[in-house]
Formats: structure tokens, sequence, C-alpha cells
């Protein structure tokens, strides 16, 4: 007995479709990730770039905000635990 009706050769039209529509998706989330990543890339190259900059510009002066040298004299550092 056969339930699917005439001649047993019926087609997957559905399936068929529900499989493309999977397909499109997969390719749009594909390309939604590339561009994701191409983006961080690029702010990821502008912040190497500010900061190399910034780098750059600073070189003339000693130091920084906040550091302190070791060999300073005044009790605390390298120098100062021998004197």
């Amino acid at each position: 007995m056969c339930f699917g009706g005439g001649g047993g050769g019926g087609t997957n039209e559905p399936q068929e479709a529900a499989n493309k529509a999977a397909a499109s998706e997969r390719v749009e989330a594909e390309t939604a990730k590339r561009d994701e990543i191409e983006r961080r890339a690029k702010q990821k190259r502008e912040d190497i770039s500010e900061a190399i900059t910034k780098k750059e510009q600073g070189k003339g002066m000693r130091g920084g905000a906040g550091r302190r040298s070791l060999f300073k004299a005044g009790g605390s550092g390298f120098m100062g635990r021998f004197d």
C-alpha cells in the first residue's frame, strides 16, 4: 500500500527550497562575519598607528608622568638601597 500517491517519483521541492535558503543564509552570515573581522582589523591598524605616532612625539621627553628612575637618589630605587 502506497500512501505517497501516484508513480513513486515524488519531488522534494520544499526540502530543496529549505536547503537553498539555508545555504544563502550561511553565505550571508559568512559575509557579515568577514566584514566584521575586516572592520576590527582596520580599527586595530588605526589604533596602532595612533599609538606609534604618540610615542614618536613623546621621544624628546625622558620618563613620563608617574615614572621614576631606578637610579635616582633619595632613598628609593636601586642606588638608594646601597648608600
